[in-house]
């Protein structure tokens, strides 16, 4: 039996799947620059908001998540660069929003600040990696971790509310569970998207990263408010 090289197709294979890998790398690219990005932005908005006081943090937090409603709504009606800008402000707002803890730990704990970055950085970069390489799609994940998401809401509410010993270890270590598997997912995303969702996945990369960190923080810092 000839093979597909003898039949002439071999070089349309060849073709097809060099076009696939140059499209994954560039959306690949295109999602972790706007990561970066938006790191730079969380990181200019807690120098920013570094001598404001805790309460207005809730306000920025709103803030945020409106930009997240928007960049999202932006994004299915195919205005890009409308959902770039919210994306970025969403950045900034969030780092604004935790600017005073930072300020905190950079006063009296700053070698904290360094030990949580760093710490962040592994363990995206190994539960990312995980979700990129393995070939099975994780999408059926969305649901479940929507619910882990709302259970881990209400247990901070809780916590708040009633003081348990080491409530702050448990909270911190179920947040990095949960996190590290938005890790997973979002990166597992990240494998199979297309230029058009770059900003929501984007996004989602973000948060993963920004709660990891704020989570390492919690523990590396022994629970400071």
């Amino acid at each position: 039996m000839p093979t597909y090289e003898e039949l002439g197709y071999g070089g349309a294979g060849r073709a097809f799947g060099d076009s696939a890998a140059a499209s994954a790398r560039a959306v690949f690219g295109q999602v972790m620059g706007l990561v970066a990005v938006t790191v730079a932005f969380a990181a200019g908005g807690a120098y920013v908001g570094r001598n404001m006081t805790g309460g207005v943090g809730i306000a920025f937090f709103i803030g945020a998540l409106v930009c997240i409603i928007g960049l999202n709504i932006a994004t299915s009606r195919r205005r890009e660069q409308l959902a770039i800008g919210l994306l970025f402000a969403m950045g900034l707002l969030l780092g604004m929003a935790v600017a005073p803890v930072l300020a905190v730990y950079a006063r009296s704990q700053p070698d904290v600040l360094w030990q949580a970055t760093g710490a962040t950085a592994l363990f995206v970069g190994g539960f990312g990696a995980y979700g990129y390489a393995t070939r099975r799609d994780l999408s059926s994940w969305a649901r479940t971790l929507f619910w882990l998401l709302l259970g881990l809401i209400v247990l901070g509410l809780v916590l708040t509310l009633v003081a348990i010993p080491g409530g702050h270890v448990i909270y911190a270590g179920l947040g990095l569970a949960l996190f590290g598997a938005y890790t997973i997912f979002d990166f597992n995303r990240l494998r199979r998207a297309e230029m058009a969702s770059a900003v929501p996945i984007a996004a989602g990369i973000f948060l993963d990263i920004f709660n990891i960190f704020l989570f390492m923080l919690s523990l590396l810092g022994g629970g400071r408010d």
